[in-house]
């Protein structure tokens, strides 16, 4: 049976990020006030763990500078986030996990393996306010909400083969198909854009010298390794395949009006001045339905369990005693 992380589904009225789990767990910083914000069937929501699941959620360490409105409902989000980890590892405890406490010391040796040196590994924790204990039990309510997950819900989640099919039908050109791409090399010579007006005409200079050069036989890549100050010289000039929107507009207009084999005149960018060669035109694909029927076979699937377990959560709010303090 496949396994569905809870951490997946944070963005899900019912969901809650590995995080907000540490907050739940963690101890208040010295800091932050040890206040009781809300109680969960008697499990207590503090301040300190509030802060910190807004910190997580906004991305900014201090709050103070958040705007009063960003602030609102940065912090119902937050509590939300809380209240439905805690409904949730309350109902799963109930549940049993087998070997519960091995897969935490797993979970926590896969973390450490991430770092390193335990220096750096404890220096990551102190970053976000936690104990290696606060992490251990960060992880005991994850492997506890996930297994309720995959008892409850797996199961009822099961995803037809004409679902696969309808959604890729639906969706093959937004999703599925790439429109056409470039091979492409570059001679690029760098130039700052705030450079002295004397330092960008070098700059020209040397581009329509090597421009010069390229268009007069001498191999692109040759004199790309020679000349060229972007990283791709080492691999002559060679950035790859490229298609629209991902590269400065100017390269690209330029990149694109050209046949294979063709070198462009300079151009120039925020970077400096650019000789552009196109290798190779790739015309749009569309991923074969074969190749990717497993991927939407399970994204169909996370977003069903998604959505019964906000219905979950819902219930277990109106089963549960949550006390505003």
């Amino acid at each position: 049976m496949q396994m569905f992380s809870f951490n997946k589904m944070t963005r899900s009225a019912a969901a809650v990020s590995l995080l907000a789990l540490a907050a739940c767990a963690a101890e208040p910083a010295k800091d932050s006030p040890q206040a009781t914000v809300e109680k969960v069937n008697g499990a207590p929501i503090t301040r300190a763990q509030l802060d910190r699941t807004i910190k997580a959620l906004v991305g900014q360490r201090d709050l103070k500078q958040l705007p009063p409105d960003m602030l609102k409902k940065a912090t119902e989000a937050a509590l939300n986030q809380l209240t439905a980890a805690e409904l949730l590892y309350q109902d799963g405890i109930k549940l049993g996990v087998k070997d519960l406490d091995k897969q935490v010391t797993e979970r926590i040796t896969q973390s450490k393996y991430q770092y390193p040196s335990q220096a750096e590994f404890d220096k990551a924790l102190k970053s976000v306010d936690m104990t290696q204990k606060d992490l251990e039990e960060a992880a005991r309510k994850d492997i506890v909400i996930n297994n309720l997950i995959v008892q409850r819900f797996a199961d009822k989640a099961d995803v037809a083969d004409a679902e696969v099919r309808k959604y890729y039908e639906e969706n093959k050109l937004k999703q599925f198909t790439q429109g056409e791409r470039l091979k492409v090399s570059h001679i690029l010579i760098g130039v700052a854009k705030d450079a002295s007006i004397d330092a960008k005409r070098q700059a020209m200079e040397k581009a329509m010298a090597v421009l010069k050069r390229v268009k007069g036989g001498e191999p692109f890549a040759d004199v790309a390794k020679k000349e060229s100050t972007s990283p791709t010289k080492d691999q002559g000039g060679s950035i790859g395949i490229i298609g629209r929107g991902q590269t400065m507009p100017p390269f690209e207009k330029a990149a694109f009006a050209l046949k294979p084999g063709e070198i462009s005149n300079v151009v120039e960018t925020a970077l400096g001045y650019h000789v552009i060669k196109v290798e190779q035109k790739l015309p749009p694909a569309t991923e074969r339905y074969e190749d990717v029927k497993n991927q939407i076979a399970g994204n169909i699937k996370r977003e069903k369990i998604r959505q019964l377990l906000a219905t979950y959560v819902e219930q277990l709010r109106g089963k549960a005693k949550i006390e505003k303090v």
